[in-house]
């Protein structure tokens, strides 16, 4: 299920593109996450960017490190009314992890054709046959998204 972007999004999206940028530290793709909380003034629970580089974990995306931060700071694995932000469409593990946690809403700036999982490719997120179902947002502040990753890919092909 579609749906539009709050405020608080627009805020925890910057937070997202910044964690996203300190990414390429470390030769990590630059994807950023942030879990907010169910709060009326939503507070951030957790902050995360790519590590698989930086860690040689292959499921070290940085929606499941801020998943896993943010249900070490809730003292529970249930993140039902958490909204997650990325810079980047879910994968299909993370949008598993989303659904597994029971986030209520993902937020990601660029889509991901070759490996979405919130819409493009597939929709894990809203898939009615699952135990529970992640309200979308997409496109929030994609150009800046997108660029950040043309940017990351352009330079690697050049060395």
């Amino acid at each position: 299920m579609l749906s539009e972007a709050r405020p608080s999004d627009d805020v925890a999206m910057a937070l997202a593109l910044e964690e996203a940028r300190s990414a390429t530290a470390h030769g990590d793709v630059p994807v950023g996450a942030v879990v907010m909380s169910a709060a009326d003034e939503p507070q951030v629970l957790a902050r995360r960017h790519n590590e698989r580089e930086l860690t040689g974990d292959p499921t070290a995306h940085a929606e499941i490190l801020a998943l896993r931060e943010a249900a070490g700071r809730v003292g529970s694995w249930h993140l039902g009314g958490c909204t997650l932000v990325a810079t980047l469409e879910p994968c299909l593990m993370c949008a598993g992890a989303l659904v597994a946690a029971r986030i209520d809403r993902v937020v990601f700036g660029a889509p991901d054709p070759r490996a979405g999982a919130c819409g493009s490719l597939y929709n894990v997120a809203a898939d009615p046959r699952l135990n529970h179902e992640v309200e979308v947002v997409s496109g929030l502040r994609a150009d800046e998204s997108a660029a950040l990753l043309e940017g990351f890919f352009e330079e690697r092909r050049q060395s």
